[in-house]
């Protein structure tokens, strides 16, 4: 019997997530966006607690230069290799395993798929919304939609690539 190998789009890896060392900024705020998102509106006892959580959203994103709002919705297994100067519209929506490089830009709701890259220096003006398995080049200014498993690059970005994900 074979192993079925692919990535589904919808099933997030958790581990990418996973604080292995003290100094992992990204990591750290993510944790807090996630531990608010949990705790508020969970009582008097859950509000206190997100207002920790908020000092220690404010502090990572001193530390990282970052807008990741406390308010977007993140599917699991972000990762933020570089941290530094991402900026994040409170209406964006990340899926699951994405990976979102330092100085990127998400200005206005733009919707990223599952399993979405996006290189150095993207911007992406939306509305917009970029299929699962894409990969936006380093640089690209990306201001249509991106379709599933393609891999855009250039100002304004162009599709250069169209590998459909294996299905």
């Amino acid at each position: 019997m074979q192993q079925d190998t692919r990535i589904s789009a919808d099933v997030p890896d958790w581990s990418r997530e996973r604080i292995d060392a003290f100094w992992e900024p990204g990591k750290k705020l993510i944790r807090a966006v996630r531990r608010y998102q949990y705790w508020r509106g969970r009582g008097a006892f859950g509000r206190m607690v997100s207002k920790y959580w908020v000092a220690n959203h404010w502090f990572w994103s001193l530390v990282t230069q970052c807008e990741l709002h406390l308010e977007t919705e993140i599917g699991g297994g972000l990762r933020l290799t570089h941290p530094t100067g991402i900026i994040v519209h409170p209406r964006s929506r990340i899926g699951v395993n994405c990976m979102i490089f330092h100085q990127v830009t998400l200005a206005g709701p733009v919707v990223l798929g599952g399993h979405v890259d996006v290189g150095a220096g993207a911007k992406l003006l939306g509305p917009l919304s970029v299929g699962d398995h894409a990969v936006i080049g380093a640089n690209a200014v990306v201001t249509r939609d991106v379709p599933a498993g393609a891999t855009v690059a250039g100002i304004p970005a162009r599709v250069i690539s169209s590998g459909a994900p294996d299905s």
